[in-house]
């Protein structure tokens, strides 16, 4: 499998968890988010929303969106599961991880927050404004959703922890204030250290 994918990109961040964890062996292809990579034809062919990551697999199937490209793996290599098969908790994952990857990151990533500053002309007081403020109150609704841990669902990862450590890392890059979230910190903890959280971090993989 080839990973196309972008080192400090949440969604790709995602994935790498994902396939670390499942032990899958992968190719990882850098497409720099600021050198425009995104937008040129060749991921464009891949990806026509020109966002990153996108993973094609060894049959030449390309798949987007970190979501879908995480419920494929738990399809095709269910162990370890990380969407639950049981419905209730299966929901209640899923709503966790969608607090993160609907209602907080796409608030918050490089294009939106490039647009706030170049076509609404938004300082930068304003837009870390903004930034921190879609970031609490996705964190204080997920914290109010969280188990009793050490995970987000319960004694093992799940997709709403694979969601979570890269948007703590993105709250820390913008110095969102996390204090009020000990269920988050603990979660984030305790995946730290697994190798496969820590493997896929973005000081891990970044390019010399």
């Amino acid at each position: 499998m080839i990973l196309h994918d972008y080192y400090r990109s949440s969604a790709s961040y995602r994935v790498r968890i994902a396939l670390n964890l499942k032990g899958i062996v992968h190719e990882r292809r850098a497409i720099s988010l600021l050198n425009g990579e995104q937008r040129t034809p060749e991921h464009l062919e891949r990806n026509p929303q020109g966002f990153v990551p996108a993973l094609e697999t060894d049959d030449g199937l390309i798949l987007t969106q970190s979501l879908a490209i995480i419920e494929w793996l738990d399809l095709r290599y269910p162990e370890p599961r990380l969407i639950p098969a049981e419905p209730d908790a299966r929901a209640a994952a899923l709503a966790r991880a969608m607090v993160i990857g609907m209602d907080i990151h796409p608030l918050n990533n490089l294009r939106v927050l490039r647009w706030l500053t170049q076509e609404l002309e938004i300082g930068e007081p304003r837009r870390t404004e903004w930034i921190h403020h879609w970031i609490g109150e996705g964190f204080a609704a997920l914290e109010a959703m969280a188990g009793e841990g050490p995970f987000l669902g319960g004694d093992r990862p799940d997709v709403a922890d694979v969601f979570l450590t890269p948007q703590l890392y993105n709250a820390r890059r913008f110095e969102a204030p996390l204090d009020s979230y000990p269920k988050l910190l603990r979660a984030e903890a305790a995946a730290a250290e697994l190798p496969a959280f820590a493997d896929a971090h973005p000081d891990a993989v970044k390019p010399d």
